[in-house]
């Protein structure tokens, strides 16, 4: 039986966090890049409560307990994002791909762009894990390690190829990204991940409905299984011919005006 605060309420927040904090993470990273030091300042902030709001959570297996990891979680996912996408830890190489390369070469020109920012994650994942460890509330960590999977997915994705590569919420100095992307193509890589974090979701989801009405276990598999659905979403995203400012283009106004002067420049 659907419950109304065990699934529907976890299902709107996660949502409602989803679009809005990823339409405000877009505005951030698109302003000029002298704001980039404040954002890097706030997001910082932010991560840093979201640590303690984890570690504090993690000792009560109680309601307000799963909200407030998991908004913690999310708090220390958003600094991350603020990090990369600014260019603040991204990779050592910051140059387009050379044409031509194929294999391991371009493998390692690819992970360069991102390795500090793979890293710094897989790094916090440990921490947020070891925090957690036998505590009797963990979804702290669990949230954390899925949204790292599944930016993983994405990411060797997009390397290996994908019908649907458009980036139009990746700031204009991180462009060269995009020459790291693989030809525009449906692969068996992105049919497998879309159905594994699919299955995923199904078992977070068939836990949601075994758990007692109301109850914590209720709320924090609810919240893993929504993730797991706007995971699907996104892999689909790449797979469909979806464009980002259909959703966020409020969160770029700036390019929002310049396509609409150039627009009008032509007429």
């Amino acid at each position: 039986m659907v419950s109304w605060s065990g699934h529907i309420v976890p299902f709107i927040v996660t949502v409602a966090i989803w679009f809005v904090a990823t339409g405000l993470i877009a505005w951030a990273d698109n302003r000029d890049r002298a704001t980039f030091s404040r954002s890097i300042l706030i997001g910082g902030a932010f991560g840093i409560a979201g640590l303690i709001a984890i570690l504090i959570a993690s000792q009560s297996a109680s309601l307000w307990g799963v909200y407030l990891a998991f908004g913690g979680a999310l708090m220390v996912w958003g600094w991350h994002e603020i990090g990369f996408l600014t260019g603040a830890a991204a990779g050592p190489r910051r140059i387009p791909a050379e044409e031509g390369l194929t294999g391991a070469r371009r493998f390692a020109q690819a992970s360069a762009t991102v390795i500090h920012h793979e890293v710094a994650l897989a790094l916090t994942a440990l921490l947020l894990i070891s925090l957690s460890w036998n505590a009797p509330n963990q979804i702290g960590a669990t949230v954390f390690v899925l949204l790292f999977g599944l930016r993983l997915t994405a990411k060797i994705n997009m390397y290996v190829g994908v019908p649907n590569s458009t980036a139009e919420m990746l700031p204009a100095h991180l462009a060269y990204l995009k020459t790291y992307f693989g030809a525009n193509r449906m692969t068996l890589l992105l049919a497998v991940s879309i159905a594994a974090i699919a299955s995923v979701a199904g078992w977070f989801g068939s836990l949601a409905l075994a758990a007692p009405v109301g109850s914590a276990e209720m709320v924090g598999a609810s919240l893993l299984t929504t993730l797991c659905l706007l995971g699907v979403l996104e892999h689909l995203f790449l797979a469909l011919p979806f464009r980002d400012g259909m959703l966020w283009g409020w969160a770029l106004p700036k390019r929002a005006v310049a396509v609409r002067n150039d627009t009008n420049s032509r007429t």
